[in-house]
């Protein structure tokens, strides 16, 4: 994930934070017995997935956690309002969180990021660091594919959900869809990467947003939490 200061790099083991002013801080991810398990599994790997910025080791600071954490839990509380009023709020916010997210630098350090995984790949470290290899700044494993897929399958869970509304409804079926979608994602990256593409079209489009042209400067801080995290996984 990209942050306006710099770009963290996760595997299944270990993630690396490499900053723009040079820093670099380094963590193990957290393990689950469940990775067997339909559903639960890839909730538990979204959950994960935040591990980097909750920890009070890691890379944010107190005020972005309780910030970040905010912005995605104060949604739930909108049931208690009228139709309009929860529709313009959930507006608001999701304009505030995405304004937060892709603050700063943050555009050009999503696509430097994207640009360190494709070098790793395309094993073509030495050549992209140097900047004689330019690999793709957009990718199939980024998070915005991911909140492409998820709406589609919120919008089809709320429609076939056969319990009666309740105020925990829209909890409940915000989890199923966000596990549902995991399961997808799963299977998505599991195709052959022209399939994989044309499955992934609408989040690769969002990626023009999502994303920015990197300098080399930039792309050098993603290679080196990319260098971090494969030295920790390599041994």
């Amino acid at each position: 994930m990209a942050r306006p200061d710099g770009v963290v790099i996760v595997s299944e083991s270990y993630w690396a934070f490499a900053g723009v002013d040079g820093s670099l801080r380094e963590g193990a991810m957290p393990r689950t017995r469940f990775d067997r398990v339909p559903l639960l599994r890839g909730l538990l790997k979204l959950v994960a997935a935040f591990a980097p910025i909750f920890r009070r080791t890691g890379v944010a600071r107190t005020r972005d956690r309780w910030i970040l954490a905010a912005l995605m839990i104060v949604p739930f509380g909108f049931v208690f309002l009228p139709t309009t009023v929860a529709w313009i709020a959930w507006g608001v916010v999701t304009v505030a969180l995405l304004a937060w997210i892709f603050r700063g630098r943050t555009l050009r350090l999503h696509g430097a990021e994207h640009r360190a995984i494709a070098a790793v790949e395309e094993r073509r470290l030495a050549e992209t660091w140097a900047g004689a290899a330019r690999p793709s700044r957009f990718s199939l494993r980024c998070g915005t594919n991911f909140a492409a897929l998820v709406l589609p399958v919120t919008v089809l869970a709320e429609r076939a959900w056969p319990l009666a509304p309740t105020l925990y409804t829209p909890f409940l079926v915000t989890v199923l869809a966000l596990a549902l979608t995991m399961e997808l994602w799963r299977a998505v990256q599991a195709a052959p990467p022209r399939i994989a593409r044309a499955l992934l079209l609408p989040g690769l489009g969002l990626q023009r947003l999502t994303t920015r042209e990197p300098s080399l400067d930039e792309t050098r801080v993603a290679l080196v939490a990319v260098d971090a995290v494969l030295r920790r996984e390599l041994g």
